[in-house]
């Protein structure tokens, strides 16, 4: 068994991770902190939890952990680390936006991973600090990698991606609130989304000629949770050839799938799965992509991540079902 603290626990991917790691067989909990809640119940924030822990927030760390998942806002990993030191040997996923570019991977002697199992998964395996990807940045680089990897990215490519309302987190926005939400659809940050430079970044890693413009509008969709990600390209192959393309890219991948069918988000709320989809429609391909931004896109990546680098089974914790219904 491994020990884990959890830093930032008040917030919804630490309640995610929780979930997930109270029903890991290979780890125990050491401490969650939060110094608003400390005392506090964790079942008492997180009250789908009440039953299946006794745990309570903490103001005190322990820094010989096995593993320490950062989840605070973005911005606060960097400072929390230089003001809290931890084991040589501790192990370090970050769910912020810290670490993800290779400008900001360095830190205290160490390099951050980017921690995309289905690019980096040896990396992974060897890594003591990894940078968990962005919810949209994980569901639209599994839709682009295949054809970057291939080499075929020659054109702009055009996302249209809606996310659920906890991907705005916990504080309350007037964008957050319930009768702003509801029966409502906006977009923001279009073609400025912070998750770009991680998506190009990758393409960049996988495909170093590409010089054309990723376009991405970004949506907040009236529900809870998940990311329904569209994106078109020209494509000069047939659909054959570009669905040769994914299953060989995702041949070894644990949790990504290619189906022959539309999709839709109940596939894979609740669970670590991405759910592609291929469409061609005259010299465009169409590219969907399905994810639940806590889990595939937060808290569930973070795990798989875990796996690799204690050399667990990479889905170990992570066979969840979906809520089809």
């Amino acid at each position: 068994m491994i020990k884990a603290g959890i830093i930032g626990g008040a917030g919804y991917t630490a309640g995610e991770l929780i979930r997930l790691l109270i029903h890991h067989s290979k780890v125990d909990i050491d401490f969650v902190f939060s110094t608003s809640n400390a005392g506090n119940n964790v079942s008492k924030i997180h009250q789908d939890l009440i039953g299946s822990t006794d745990l309570e927030f903490s103001s005190k760390i322990n820094p010989d952990v096995d593993v320490l998942f950062l989840c605070l806002g973005h911005g606060n990993s960097k400072s929390f680390l230089e003001e809290n030191s931890f084991s040589d040997a501790t192990k370090i996923i970050d769910l912020s936006n810290d670490f993800r570019l290779t400008k900001d991977e360095r830190f205290n002697g160490e390099t951050f991973v980017y921690g995309l199992p289905e690019l980096n998964k040896e990396a992974i395996k060897k890594a003591n600090y990894v940078a968990n990807p962005g919810c949209f940045a994980t569901a639209i680089q599994l839709a682009l990698l295949p054809l970057a990897k291939a080499e075929v990215l020659k054109n702009d490519v055009h996302i249209n991606a809606v996310t659920g309302a906890t991907g705005a987190g916990t504080s309350l926005s007037t964008t957050t609130h319930f009768t702003w939400r509801d029966n409502n659809f906006s977009h923001y940050k279009a073609f400025t989304h912070q998750h770009l430079g991680e998506i190009n970044q990758t393409v960049n890693q996988l495909q170093s000629d590409f010089n054309s413009d990723i376009n991405f509008m970004p949506n907040r969709g009236n529900f809870s949770r998940g990311i329904f990600a569209t994106l078109y390209t020209k494509y000069d192959g047939t659909l054959e050839d570009a669905k040769a393309l994914y299953s060989k890219f995702y041949r070894d991948a644990a949790f990504t799938f290619i189906s022959d069918e539309d999709i839709h988000l109940k596939q894979v709320v609740n669970t670590n799965k991405c759910v592609l989809h291929l469409h061609k429609h005259e010299d465009k391909l169409l590219v969907t992509s399905i994810i639940d931004n806590l889990l595939k896109g937060a808290s569930g990546q973070a795990v798989q991540n875990m796996n690799l680098m204690f050399g667990f089974e990479e889905t170990e914790g992570l066979q969840l079902k979906a809520n089809y219904f």
